[in-house]
């Protein structure tokens, strides 16, 4: 009879530290204690998530979109980003950001490039100008999540590069699509249609 007792206390044990695992990858993670800074600039990791639909107009039968998401501070849309943390890699940011902001997985592509630019709602002690380094990267989209941390401020929206140019809201990712995903995905993917 102990034996049975033990093992269903065991098998609740067990089922309790998966949920957390689960809940502990969809709760967003907030303030700068950990965030990384370096040579007085805040050190941001971010993505342009991409997926293709298809497309009879186009010569390869698909045309690519990425994906923007709503800022939660005014109007236009923005790529996945945010703090790069003392405890996780650049990448493991990157990632991190996209389910956080806007409810994606998917594969981490190649490094698209450094943006800097200067931010007025991040500046501190450890970068009072507000400089931030922002580490882009391309994520091939495999899965969109039905619930992610910041759906209840922020929503998705699928758009081609060229409406993508029209919509985003800061120049440095505008730069980070023209100069950085889209020469990357002309060479790298070996295509063209991205109306």
């Amino acid at each position: 009879m102990v034996e049975v007792e033990e093992a269903h206390f065991l098998l609740y044990i067990f089922f309790v530290i998966s949920v957390v695992v689960v809940m502990c990858d969809l709760v967003a993670r907030t303030g700068r204690l950990q965030q990384r800074y370096k040579d007085g600039s805040r050190l941001i990791a971010g993505c342009i998530p991409f997926r293709y639909i298809k497309d009879g107009n186009s010569e390869s039968g698909k045309v690519v979109q990425v994906l923007m998401i709503s800022s939660s501070s005014g109007p236009g849309l923005l790529f996945p980003k945010g703090g790069w943390e003392n405890d996780e890699t650049v990448k493991e940011a990157a990632v991190r950001e996209a389910v956080e902001e806007a409810g994606v997985r998917g594969i981490l592509m190649d490094f698209l490039g450094d943006y800097e630019f200067k931010s007025k709602t991040h500046q501190d002690e450890f970068s009072p100008e507000g400089l931030c380094k922002a580490a882009m990267y391309a994520l091939y989209v495999k899965e969109e999540l039905e619930t992610w941390p910041e759906q209840k401020t922020r929503t998705r929206t699928w758009l081609t590069i060229g409406d993508a140019v029209e919509s985003c809201r800061h120049a440095w990712m505008k730069d980070a699509l023209v100069d950085g995903f889209c020469k990357w995905h002309k060479e790298k993917m070996g295509k063209g249609d991205e109306d």
